[in-house]
């Protein structure tokens, strides 16, 4: 079902485990149960990485669900058919250290990377608030057939 900036924000604000809403998004999907109950959430916008940001390419921000099984899988499948819709050419993700990645696998996505943790951003020349992901190692993936 497709999902509103704001209803998606709500949702991930209220099930996600670590992370807040995204700034923005280019699209969203959602799952609904039999009742038309929302029940999963993804948010599609530009990747978050300047060198990935190519004009073809979309990221997979953000997936949570209440808890429904197979959810997230269906999401990343959604995600893709409507992102090739929209006439992009690939679509990526990232896991954190300690998540499976057992929904990605479910839709057939693929790992192209894993990336080390950084230390952060902040640097006495340029100040920065953490991140979420700040020392935490991170493994990228990529839809199937890009």
């Amino acid at each position: 079902m497709p999902v509103r900036f704001r209803q998606a924000a709500e949702f991930v604000t209220r099930w996600h485990r670590h992370h807040k809403p995204p700034p923005g998004q280019v699209f969203a999907v959602g799952a609904a149960d039999e009742r038309g109950t929302l029940r999963a959430v993804a948010i599609v916008g530009r990747p978050v990485a300047r060198h990935l940001d190519d004009g073809v390419t979309l990221e997979v921000t953000r997936t949570v669900t209440d808890g429904t099984r197979n959810a997230n899988s269906l999401l990343y499948g959604a995600a893709w058919r409507a992102a090739r819709a929209l006439g992009y050419t690939r679509l990526i993700t990232y896991t954190q250290k300690g998540e499976s990645g057992a929904s990605l696998r479910a839709a057939n996505w693929r790992v192209l990377a894993r990336r080390p943790a950084r230390p952060g951003w902040n640097c006495p020349s340029r100040p920065r608030t953490a991140a979420d992901t700040d020392h935490v190692e991170r493994t990228l993936w990529q839809a199937p057939g890009t």
